[in-house]
């Protein structure tokens, strides 16, 4: 199995998948794991996940992406900076050494962009799609604002590139997988023979459903618990706090609001020390969900699931979000979760949450039944031990 970062500590929403699904697989699989750092103190986490795989090995990246050889390799060569910059030439020459001493089934590739690190080789090769990413760095693109017109053409470019290659790896695996029945239209224009198998993402339900906090006494607005590395976690964050926060703390007495995540009080660092908003990174992503009174996240650009929404459903936290924040989820808009689409319903509604506890609790139950239902990671596991069986037989048959 081949990923972009190491999946531990499990705190963004890649990490997350990654974890789950190996903890759970290794009960049936022998796994080894390659994966990227960014620096040398993240391998004191590689125990953690030796526990799980019979070998795990790590490679460095630069720390920091923007470094000039990054931006001249991407500028000079066919590749995007997304795969620039997660490239090592140390693990391509590794991948190729374990796959020449040591008999494999499959290769597993989490994100299209580890692919280029692959020898030619015979072994089938999964590819799983958390999201459709050239979407997400197009989206950012077209958001800039009108000053940085002159920066919008540079960008496309790249976006260009993102989709080329995108689409080249879905076409190169021998078998595909997404998170989401919303990702196949886009994956089926670009890529019409290739068939798609569904992997979602999902919670470890027995441990975000453990109730270990208790509810603030103060009406809580959370926005978390979040990677903020990611561009759409910063942008619906910043939706929140400059058009929707005035409208509840306005006719909410006592409301606060909490932005929870990962690098959170770096992204957001213009709006720490406003009154009553708490910007900050926490331990335990529990303690966001059980203490809030609703997750407000006003997404504007989807794809892929956010692992963030399963998390609070089975903690029991109410969600309102957008149509794009919901998209991956197969959830039942104003009975499972809030769907609206402008500043001004998303605000009225988190109200009516704060002021109506019934109606936030009848919607925590239902999101709660959702997840366990049908969102739990040992059910993911069990469609991706399906889908390596179905390799397994067509790498026999062959």
């Amino acid at each position: 199995m081949l990923t972009p970062y190491l999946p531990y500590p499990p705190s963004s929403g890649g990490q997350v998948r990654s974890y789950n699904l190996i903890k759970n697989l290794a009960k049936k699989h022998e796994i080894t794991l390659f994966s990227l750092i960014k620096d040398d103190d993240e391998k004191k986490d590689v125990r953690y996940l030796e526990e799980f795989c019979q070998k795990v090995r790590v490679f460095r990246r630069p720390a920091r992406p923007w470094i000039l050889s990054n931006i001249l390799k991407t500028g000079l060569g066919p590749y995007p900076f997304l795969v620039i910059r997660n490239f090592s030439k140390e693990e391509k020459e590794a991948i190729s050494g374990e796959l020449s001493a040591k008999s494999f089934d499959l290769i597993h590739a989490e994100n299209f962009y580890v692919m280029p690190h692959l020898p030619k080789t015979t072994i089938p090769v999964l590819l799983t799609e958390q999201t459709i990413l050239y979407r997400v760095y197009q989206h950012f693109v077209e958001s800039l604002p009108w000053y940085l017109f002159w920066l919008k053409p540079i960008l496309m470019v790249d976006v260009l590139k993102l989709r080329y290659w995108e689409a080249f790896y879905w076409k190169k695996s021998d078998f595909l997988a997404a998170v989401s029945e919303d990702d196949l239209p886009e994956i089926r224009a670009l890529a019409p023979k290739k068939k798609v198998h569904i992997v979602p993402n999902g919670v470890d339900f027995s441990y975000f459903g453990e109730m270990k906090y208790k509810k603030d006494p103060s009406p809580t607005i959370l926005f978390g618990a979040a990677d903020f590395h990611w561009m759409q976690n910063k942008e619906g964050a910043r939706i929140l706090i400059e058009d929707i926060w005035p409208e509840i703390k306005k006719r909410v007495r006592g409301a606060k609001l909490w932005i929870v995540g990962k690098i959170a009080p770096e992204a957001m660092a213009e709006y720490i020390g406003q009154k009553d908003i708490v910007i900050e990174e926490i331990t335990d992503s529990r303690e966001a969900y059980q203490r809030s009174w609703v997750l407000v996240a006003p997404m504007r650009s989807g794809g892929g699931s956010r692992t963030k929404f399963f998390e609070a459903m089975a903690s029991g936290l109410p969600i309102i979000t957008t149509p794009e924040g919901i998209q991956g989820i197969s959830a039942k808009w104003g009975e499972e979760v809030m769907v609206e689409k402008t500043p001004r319903s998303l605000a009225e509604a988190a109200i009516r949450f704060i002021t109506n506890p019934k109606k936030a609790e009848d919607m925590s139950l239902k999101g709660k039944q959702l997840v366990r239902e049908k969102y739990d990671w040992r059910e993911s596991a069990k469609k991706l031990d399906c889908l390596y069986g179905e390799i397994g037989n067509a790498k026999r048959k062959g």
